[in-house]
């Protein structure tokens, strides 16, 4: 599935080219994995291993179908990946869970927004139940406020979870949207059901 995402007006940064969210392709890695390497280093926002190697990245990112991995692209040119998957197998199948990543220049310009609501697109399409982000960290305030601007909710923050290297230890928090019920996700995030 592709979908067209219209660039996003701000007077303090040079205007984006309007993007797509499409599905990755093996040509597309080159460009992850420095959003992925980019964003583990800095350390403020995943609770991955900054030192993880390519290889390893690559394993972990692109996950094998039932899961899903895709792309914020502008023509060639890679602004932000996701992956999305079952969050647990056997009796956790049915709420899904995933991640967001997005370039440094890109952050800002409606990337992240277009990531989110295409995985909740695709988490109802496949009839997830709910969509559980397992570790948000808690000064990552531009994400919380994304997914809550998505109908998610916390469900607890596990203090102290988070090695920030500036910060020091800060929490982690456990996001829930709910996909049963419509008052729990918003209207523009989620499809009708037909």
């Amino acid at each position: 599935m592709v979908s067209a995402v219209a660039p996003m007006a701000d007077p303090q940064r040079p205007a984006a080219a309007a993007f797509v969210i499409r599905e990755a392709r093996a040509d597309d890695w080159p460009q992850i994995w420095p959003i992925i390497h980019d964003v583990i280093t800095e350390q403020q926002t995943f609770p991955y291993d900054p030192a993880m190697s390519e290889d390893d990245a690559k394993r972990g990112w692109l996950l094998a179908v039932p899961a899903r991995v895709v792309v914020a692209a502008a023509d060639d040119l890679v602004l932000g990946t996701a992956n999305m998957y079952p969050n647990r197998p056997g009796p956790g199948s049915h709420v899904a869970s995933g991640s967001l990543m997005t370039a440094r220049q890109a952050r800002g310009k409606g990337v992240g927004r277009a990531l989110a609501t295409d995985m909740i697109s695709w988490a109802w399409r496949s009839g997830f139940a709910a969509i559980q982000f397992n570790a948000v960290v808690d000064t990552n305030t531009a994400a919380v406020r994304l997914y809550e601007s998505l109908g998610f909710i916390t469900l607890g923050t596990a203090p102290g979870a988070f090695r920030h290297p500036i910060r020091g230890p800060v929490g982690l928090r456990i996001m829930w949207l709910d996909l049963r019920h419509p008052a729990h996700a918003t209207s523009r995030a989620r499809p009708r059901p037909s």
